[in-house]
């Protein structure tokens, strides 16, 4: 395990816990896989679910973590958790981000559903200009302006389809 958590019942941060378990645990991983949650079982046997995102990948040198990596698991945690409501709430798979999750199958797309929970959520949270500006200010964060890039010339007769746009 990447950091400590709980062992679960269920594909959910509401589902009962069946242990708590520290960073560094040994799991098992199994073929059970939920949205974000994959399926393991424990040095002891116990068997349960964990979030992707707190199992160490294989052959990660040590499985430390830093206190900045720890909060990005949890950043991108929370995210998942916004998009599927949870992740296995319901019985339901609902495959609505992949923020560094690898392995969604063309199953998983195609039965994708939009949350619409959760877009009324990010709705809630947009900022307008003066608040951004606000914002901005409170934090000491200076304007910058970036010039657009330059527009693409057009494919002429000498160079279309040439790799790289050059005739030699």
């Amino acid at each position: 395990m990447r950091r400590a958590t709980d062992l679960r019942a269920t594909p959910s941060d509401n589902a009962q816990s069946v242990v708590a378990l520290p960073a560094q645990a040994p799991v098992t991983r199994l073929a059970g896989r939920e949205g974000s949650w994959i399926q393991v079982r424990t040095a002891n046997g116990q068997t349960g679910w964990v979030h992707l995102f707190d199992v160490g990948s294989p052959g990660a040198a040590g499985g430390a973590s830093t206190g900045t990596s720890q909060a990005a698991t949890g950043g991108l945690r929370s995210l998942t958790n916004l998009f599927s409501k949870g992740s296995g709430a319901g019985g339901n798979t609902v495959a609505t981000t992949t923020v560094g999750i690898r392995g969604l199958n063309a199953e998983d797309i195609a039965n994708a559903q939009p949350n619409p929970a959760a877009v009324a959520q990010m709705e809630a949270l947009r900022q307008n200009e003066s608040e951004a500006r606000a914002f901005a200010s409170n934090a000491s964060l200076a304007s910058q302006t970036v010039p657009p890039l330059p527009k693409a010339a057009a494919p002429g007769p000498a160079t279309a389809g040439v790799a790289g746009g050059s005739a030699q």
